[in-house]
């Protein structure tokens, strides 16, 4: 006797975690065109009187705007393609300069694990995806923690932009390892099945003081889905196959670089900080909009198969990472402030105007915020410089 077995993941072990699909684009558009907290969201922001006296009338709008927006969406692509136009006006009114350097060295045809310093929720793969675009080739898909996706409208929109969920919120050790084990053997797929590239940051979190270190552990999870098809392979051989490519992003000025003070201020001097329920968001729309200045994006080599252990890896990314980081006008006119570590500081190309624009955004942050305010744009030139002493490992 034959027994068919229907649970979708039998057919698609990754359908609770992977970007969505073409077939899947217009149920999730309707879904998204009637989501009351979506619509809610967009009319407290857009049409905050109207919202406020007329709600109903408020959200019907919204819904026959998102739903004229998408009206020709049919794919991933042209969803994609529509936030492309997005990004090219966020270019021209919130950034001074947009430099890559590196891409055209790597295969036009070869999917790579790009794996970045992390800075900006959304920004960090959106300008690595912008890049791509400029250049013809096909966009990555995305690793996002479901610590941001806290809203069904949020999962939506992410995984149309082929996002995919990295579980931080899995309960016990069990959970957490299988769901480990699921997202490393989909990262694999992706890159030696799929073909398609694939963006994360290498470490949990942004770094919000400035300073860029690979986390070992990233590492084990990546290599988890070799290790498990082959006990005696070596780590080398499953980092090579994974064809990583460290990926360097430095942002003049920071949008979120205030409210990552205050965060930082607190758990210095409370010992914790207790995160606003749409913080992430907050933060998300503060980095899109807000001013950048100049950012210059840098892709590295392809890691080998030479590795022997995680922290050899995660010291390499930091190699790369470091050597690719551009250091702009800003970085050094915070070292200069904070009175430390001044011969490393390279004012060769810092002008008047430079010297302007980082006073009068240093003097409207408030002064118990000042020090860590300086110390995320002062760290990364110590950090290149090695004055900042590596963790033991």
């Amino acid at each position: 006797m034959t027994v068919t077995n229907n649970d979708a993941s039998q057919t698609d072990p990754w359908a609770d975690i992977r970007p969505y699909q073409d077939h899947e684009v217009a149920e999730v558009l309707s879904r998204l065109a009637h989501d009351p907290e979506l619509l809610d969201a967009l009319t407290r922001y857009r049409l905050p009187r109207l919202s406020r006296f007329m709600p109903r009338l408020s959200q019907t709008m919204a819904s026959l705007a998102i739903r004229r927006e998408v009206r020709d969406v049919a794919s991933v692509y042209d969803f994609q393609m529509r936030i492309a136009s997005y990004m090219q006006r966020m270019l021209r009114t919130s950034t001074d300069e947009f430099v890559v350097d590196g891409l055209d060295k790597l295969d036009d045809d070869t999917a790579y694990l790009f794996i970045g310093n992390h800075r900006d929720i959304s920004l960090d793969p959106a300008f690595v995806n912008y890049a791509l675009y400029l250049a013809g080739r096909d966009t990555v898909r995305i690793a996002i923690g479901d610590n941001l996706l806290k809203k069904p409208y949020v999962t939506d929109l992410m995984r149309l932009n082929k996002s995919f969920i990295v579980p931080r919120s899995a309960r016990g050790k069990r959970a957490m390892l299988t769901a480990y084990q699921n997202l490393s053997s989909y990262i694999r797929h992706s890159i030696t099945e799929d073909n398609h590239s694939i963006w994360m940051a290498q470490r949990e979190g942004r770094a919000k003081d400035g300073i860029d270190r690979a986390d070992p552990a990233i590492i084990k999870m990546l290599t988890m889905a070799s290790r498990n098809d082959n006990r005696d392979a070596r780590l080398g051989d499953a980092v090579k196959q994974l064809r990583l490519v460290p990926v360097s992003i430095s942002y003049e000025y920071d949008p979120c670089d205030e409210q990552k003070a205050r965060e930082l201020h607190a758990l210095h001097t409370a010992g914790r900080y207790d995160k606003g329920q749409f913080e992430d968001i907050q933060s998300i729309v503060a980095g899109i909009t807000g001013h950048k200045g100049r950012v210059r994006l840098t892709f590295g080599t392809p890691l080998g198969d030479e590795f022997d252990s995680p922290d050899e890896v995660a010291n390499e990314i930091d190699r790369q990472v470091l050597a690719g980081y551009h250091l702009f006008p800003s970085h050094y006119l915070a070292l200069e402030t904070t009175g430390e570590d001044l011969d490393l500081l390279d004012l060769s190309e810092v002008s008047d105007a430079d010297r302007a624009r980082f006073r009068a955004r240093y003097q409207q942050v408030p002064a118990e915020l000042r020090d860590w305010w300086l110390a995320q744009y002062a760290n990364p030139v110590r950090n290149k410089a090695g004055r900042i002493q590596q963790d033991t490992r």
